[in-house]
């Protein structure tokens, strides 16, 4: 493979990415939604205590698990983000 084969690869990747980021923050607003109708709290440590260790139990590298948790704090946090400014905006 050629550099510019690997960048295509990369690019499709990215499409990829930008996809499922923007299917997951859809998923999280529905979240948002239902426990704002029964009051919940929209940070919840121990769901993302689960997300983290399920991630990185998962994980076959060559990411180490600590670059994992990095990736998906900020993925969460964008969500959580997210959840609260649509809340304040309903």
């Amino acid at each position: 493979m050629t550099i510019d084969d690997i960048r295509i690869a990369i690019d499709r990747l990215d499409d990829e990415l930008l996809q499922i980021f923007n299917r997951r923050a859809a998923l999280a607003l529905e979240i948002g939604h239902l426990k704002k109708d029964i009051g919940k709290p929209i940070y919840d440590p121990e769901r993302e205590k689960r997300i983290f260790k399920r991630m990185c139990d998962m994980n076959s590298g060559p990411l180490d698990n600590a670059a994992i948790i990095r990736l998906f704090e900020r993925v969460i946090d964008e969500s959580r983000s997210l959840e609260r400014a649509k809340s304040k905006g309903e």
